[in-house]
């Protein structure tokens, strides 16, 4: 299981969000987002978010009006790696491998917030 966690000030240090094998996440402004960022610069459906069953973390631009970007690079699509900075609009977040309660990597099982 991987989180994203948003790295800035202190109304963004909220924003945090679980990503598990298997899964596709949409982030963006508008309810229908599975991630809702509401942020100045985050388009309606930002970016699209996607666990391989392997752990492997896809991200793909949807069109945004202000780019994705991965460590200061924009981006149309990319793997996402642990550690890797996300941004989206004037979020950014990390990307953090979770480890299970046995100190092992989490894959698979159910989404949550």
């Amino acid at each position: 299981m991987w989180r994203l966690r948003a790295t800035g000030g202190e109304q963004q240090a909220s924003l945090s969000f679980r990503l598990r094998a298997g899964h596709i996440k949409t982030v963006g402004r508008a309810p229908r987002a599975d991630f809702i960022v509401d942020a100045p610069l985050v388009s309606r459906l930002h970016c699209r978010l996607s666990v391989a069953e392997d752990g492997t973390v896809h991200v793909e631009d949807l069109g945004s009006t202000n780019g994705t970007w991965i460590n200061g690079e924009q981006i149309t699509t990319a793997i996402l790696r642990d550690g890797h900075l996300l941004r989206v609009g004037r979020v950014e977040f990390v990307l953090e491998r979770q480890a299970t309660g046995d100190g092992r990597p989490a894959t698979g099982g159910n989404e949550s917030r």
